[in-house]
């Protein structure tokens, strides 16, 4: 038990900055305070001593704001940052060197007894603040679950969530293109990346307008060439520089 604490205050010094000494993670953090509870109630949970154990749990809510079912694994060098309001459900999994902040739900969406209803995070996981991740799916070694997102499906190893519904950045090429999204005023990602055909339609779009834009750069580089040491001179209208028109791009989804 000793040796897992030890283990805990050491990964949060080492993953937060404002941490200053070991005492003052012990004394100061809730989200150790929360996991010491929750290990003491899990033993008592795993030798079926289930009242006591959801008093326990009960009890570590109100003194720190973050609720965690007795019967939820949680593995080593978890770090529950701020935490507050922080719920883990009955059959969810927390794997090796996650870190959750605060306002996250790994909750259920079946009613069903004695089934997996809540999430399985795997190692080195990191969920935002405010996420929401609601069903007996896994989410991937390595994945980051980005702040306020709602996750309602399986993520794959070392990929990021976003969003409400939470699409999947695997790919380099998705994340250009919701670079080139964002520029342009919105989100071609609103309801799904893969699924919906207006989402498809709008990367469509947008890989065309990144295509485009590449073309006339380089068009505009070998102009620039050909007039160095030339008597013409480019026309004062030319663009210079690429801009996005959120206005126009509006008047093409009307």
């Amino acid at each position: 038990m000793f040796k897992r604490l030890r283990s805990d205050i050491q990964c949060i010094l080492d993953r937060d900055p404002a941490a200053r000494s070991w005492l003052e993670v012990l004394t100061c953090y809730p989200g150790v305070h929360a996991l010491i509870f929750h290990r003491t109630a899990h033993q008592l949970w795993n030798h079926k001593f289930y009242w006591l154990a959801r008093f326990i749990s009960n009890f570590s809510r109100w003194l720190t704001g973050i609720e965690i079912h007795p019967a939820a694994f949680i593995g080593e060098r978890v770090f529950l940052d701020h935490a507050m309001g922080l719920v883990i459900g009955e059959t969810a999994v927390v794997g090796d060197g996650c870190t959750i902040y605060q306002g996250v739900t790994l909750g259920g969406t079946s009613l069903y007894k004695n089934t997996k209803r809540h999430p399985t995070l795997g190692k080195d996981v990191v969920v935002g603040a405010g996420a929401k991740v609601l069903g007996g799916f896994e989410v991937g070694d390595g994945a980051k679950i980005g702040s306020n997102a709602v996750v309602t499906k399986p993520v794959p190893k070392g990929a990021t969530a976003v969003g409400n519904p939470a699409r999947i950045i695997v790919q380099a090429s998705d994340v250009v293109r919701e670079e080139v999204a964002s520029k342009m005023g919105f989100s071609a990602y609103g309801v799904t990346q893969n699924d919906d055909p207006v989402s498809q339609a709008l990367r469509g779009l947008i890989d065309n307008a990144q295509s485009q834009e590449a073309q006339i750069a380089l068009l505009w580089a070998t102009l620039q060439k050909l007039s160095e040491g030339s008597t013409a001179q480019m026309p004062s209208g030319a663009a210079k520089t690429s801009q996005f028109e959120s206005e126009r791009l509006n008047k093409l989804l009307d």
